[in-house]
C-alpha cells in the first residue's frame, strides 16, 4: 500500500507539468492539450457526415472564449472612453490658454502708473 502512495505522490509531481513554463514563455497554453485540433474538434461523427453534438468541455470553452472576449470588448470600450476623456481635458485646458491669451490687457497710463491697492 505504501508503494501505491509513492507511485500516486509521482503522477501528481510537478513532471506532469514538464515544460509548462516553457509553453507559456512561448505564448502558448500550460498544458499541451490546452487547444488546438484535438482539443477543439469532436471526438466523432456520425457515418452519414454530420457532427456530433458538442460535448462538455467544448461547451465549457466556449462560454469561456465568449466571456473572455466580452471583457476584451469591454476593456477597449474603456481604453477609448479614457482616451476620448483625455482629449476633451486638453481641449478645455486650450481652450482657457486661449481665452487668457486672447483677454483685454491695460493699456496707457494704467500699464505704467497701476492703482494703489487700498
Amino acid at each position: 500500500m505504501a508503494a501505491l502512495a509513492i507511485v500516486r505522490g509521482l503522477h501528481c509531481s510537478t513532471a506532469v507539468w514538464a515544460g509548462s513554463q516553457w509553453r507559456l514563455q512561448q505564448g502558448l497554453a500550460a498544458s499541451p492539450s490546452g487547444y488546438g485540433s484535438l482539443t477543439e474538434l469532436p471526438d466523432w461523427s456520425y457515418t452519414d457526415g454530420h457532427p456530433a453534438p458538442p460535448m462538455k468541455g467544448q461547451l465549457r470553452r466556449k462560454a469561456q472564449r465568449e466571456k473572455f472576449a466580452r471583457v476584451a470588448l469591454l476593456s477597449q470600450e474603456m481604453d477609448a472612453g479614457l482616451q476620448a476623456w483625455q482629449l476633451r481635458q486638453q481641449e478645455k485646458l486650450q481652450e482657457e490658454e486661449r481665452k487668457q491669451k486672447n483677454a483685454l490687457k491695460p493699456k496707457g497710463t494704467a500699464l505704467q502708473n497701476p492703482l494703489p491697492s487700498q
